[in-house]
């Protein structure tokens, strides 16, 4: 396998409306969106728009919502690993101006243990925080192997302090920043004490803070893509992580900073399109934004 990713699936219904209906109101949407989500499962996606085979370990529940997914991940190559559920879980997303309200039902009580999976030919692992215990797993047997680990850290979840002493890659958020009461400064200093080789927080549009191998600090920051072309950032920073994943796996002695700036495009293309499918970019679409947009 190319890759394996880590993490939580959704179903994502995203509608673009003036208003959410409260009380006993009904409305209509102007347009809307359903496909994949959570974090892990659209950088995997996005890998695999990239142009690998990734494997993907996920929670998936026999119904009619999971046999939904299954046939989009089937639809672009990717290898599924299943551990039991009792219900698929479920999102509803309402982006507007440039920001986004997300409503979601998660089951995350499993009727199995995870499975075991063979990393002897695997070259990178990325996981979410979710299913702690997979994650965990798969990031010692990672290490052991020379395996490199990347981490979307979006929140404060179960075991993340621990996960985090086998992750190579750091990228963590700013939510996750104000959940542990971290400065950005104070947070790619907590990185680097846990020993991740490259840490950085990501900032919406305001773009990465972040250090490389050699431990200084820089900004990346985002292409800036016009209001008037924003239509649903939700998802951008997961296929940001899917991206430059992609892009070490192109070429894993590159600099980091061309990896990033490849995922910095592929976020810009992700933010003028509604739903994470309709978002995944192609790698024309990636130099496209490259081209168009200039950095914030």
């Amino acid at each position: 396998m190319d890759a394996l990713f880590i993490g939580h699936a959704y179903i994502d219904v995203s509608m673009i409306a003036d208003a959410i209906p409260t009380g006993d109101e009904k409305t209509v949407a102007e347009d809307y969106a359903v496909s994949f989500g959570g974090a892990a499962t659209t950088a995997c996606f996005a890998c695999a728009k990239l142009g690998y085979s990734p494997d993907l370990l996920i929670p998936v529940a026999r119904d009619w919502l999971g046999h939904m997914f299954m046939d989009m991940a089937d639809t672009y190559g990717i290898r599924v690993h299943s551990r039991r559920v009792a219900r698929s879980s479920l999102s509803f997303i309402f982006p507007k101006e440039g920001s986004r309200s997300i409503l979601r039902a998660r089951d995350d009580h499993y009727q199995q243990t995870f499975p075991r999976l063979d990393l002897s030919i695997t070259r990178l692992l990325h996981l979410d925080g979710h299913m702690g215990d997979a994650a965990l797993h798969y990031a010692q047997a990672a290490r052991e192997r020379g395996v490199i680990v990347s981490l979307d850290g979006g929140a404060l979840r179960p075991g993340i302090a621990d996960l985090l002493d086998f992750v190579d890659v750091a990228i963590v958020s700013m939510d996750l920043c104000r959940q542990m009461k971290l400065s950005e400064a104070e947070m790619l200093a907590y990185l680097k004490k846990k020993g991740c080789r490259i840490g950085g927080v990501t900032n919406g549009a305001k773009g990465l803070l972040w250090y490389g191998d050699n431990g200084e600090i820089e900004l990346s920051p985002s292409l800036h893509v016009p209001s008037e072309k924003v239509i649903d950032t939700s998802g951008a920073g997961d296929i940001f992580h899917g991206a430059y994943c992609a892009s070490y796996l192109d070429n894993p002695e590159a600099p980091w900073r061309e990896h990033f700036e490849f995922a910095r495009a592929a976020s810009a293309h992700k933010v003028q399109h509604l739903g994470n499918e309709a978002g995944l970019p192609s790698r024309a679409d990636i130099a496209l934004a490259a081209k168009h947009f200039a950095p914030a």
